[in-house]
This record gives C-alpha cells, structure tokens and sequence, in this order.
C-alpha cells in the first residue's frame, strides 16, 4: 500500500496537468480511468453517499441559479467589468443553439469541470498537502485561482475574474460537503441561467438591477 501510494503521488503533477490540458469532457474521462487505475476510493473524489438528496438537489439547483443572477448584479458592476458577454452573444434568440449548448453544460461543465476541478484536483492536493486546516484552504483557494485562469482562453480577464469567484463558492461548499454531486448539479443550475440570461437578451437588465 505504502509504495502504490509513493507511485500515486509521484504521478500528481503530470497527471494533474495531462487531465487539465484534455479539457472538461476527455479531462472527466482520464479522471475516472485514473480513479480506476490507481484504486482510489471514489470517495476521495467526491463520490459519496447522497442520503439526503431531494432537499440537497433542490438547494443546489436554487443555490447555483442565485449565485449567477448575484454575480451578474453584484460582481460585474462591483469590478467593472462588461455586463455582455461578446463571445455569447450569438445565442440571444438562438433556440437550436441553445438547447445543444444545454447539453454542453451539463455533460461539461456540471459534471465534468466539477470532477476535474473539484473532485480530482481536491484529491491529489490532499494526497500533496494533507488534510490541515491551512491545506483545505490553500485547496480551496488555489483551485479556484487555477478554474479562473482556465477560462482566461475563451473569456479572457472578466471571464477569469467571475469564474475565479464561483470557484471560490463551490470550492468551499465542496470542502465542507465532502460530496460532488451537489457541486454539480449547482455548477450546471449556474451555467443554465448564464445561458438563459443571454438567450433572453437579459444580460445587461440583470447587470444594472442594483446599479443604473
């Protein structure tokens, strides 16, 4: 046990950067072959007993949906940053790209951005840092500085700024959940009303709620 837990941790790194550099779908695949490969528990990644579901499943689909409209009203003008979103504004009106991009959230980012930046990277941090205190929040802080600058291609600096936020929540809850699938299904709620924002031309109404 003592040396498959030396090969596993001499391993981090370069996996931690193989499932990075995959991206959100091939990165959640390597993660789970990894998960099989090395024998570790799929606790260690998230995978828990879910005894109270329902009313968990239901606060994360709110929670996650709440934290979108309060970036968008808060967060955005509070930083000063763009209230549209340039690189999405082709699907203001857009059905048939909206409901493909749905599933794209859903299989992408709910559950597979989740795994990777959540689930996967919290696993081999622990197996790095240990389970202190001081680890925990270094985990959660670091894996949210990292989910932030990963949308800095695709989003640039706002898009880093917001997602580095958002990782910070769902970092935290994560850390004291010790369970993935509410992390999920919130990431996907959030996402989903991110695109419905800008499906329904609302972007910019959300962003000036609090500040005209």
């Amino acid at each position: 046990m003592m040396q498959r837990s030396r090969v596993v941790n001499t391993l981090s790194i370069p996996v931690l950067v193989a499932v990075i550099l995959a991206g959100n779908i091939y990165g959640a695949a390597l993660v789970l072959i990894w998960v099989a490969a090395s024998r570790t528990p799929w606790s260690e990644i998230g995978f828990t007993r879910w005894p109270r579901w329902r009313r968990e499943a239901l606060l994360a689909l709110i929670g996650g949906a709440l934290l979108k409209i309060l970036q968008k009203a808060v967060v955005v003008p509070l930083f000063g940053l763009p209230p549209m979103n340039a690189a999405d504004h082709f699907l203001v009106g857009n059905t048939a790209a909206l409901e493909q991009l749905l599933v794209i959230i859903v299989i992408g980012a709910g559950f597979g951005e989740e795994l990777i930046w959540r689930g996967f990277l919290f696993e081999r941090l622990t197996a790095l840092l240990g389970r202190k205190p001081w680890a925990s929040a270094a985990m959660v802080a670091g894996g949210a500085f990292l989910f932030g600058l990963a949308h800095l291609h695709d989003q640039g600096w706002p898009g880093v700024v917001q997602s580095t936020i958002v990782g910070l929540v769902l970092g935290t809850v994560y850390a004291r959940l010790k369970r993935i699938w509410p992390i999920m299904i919130a990431h996907a709620a959030f996402d989903v009303t991110a695109a419905f924002m800008v499906y329904l031309n609302r972007e910019e109404w959300f962003a000036r709620l609090l500040w005209h």
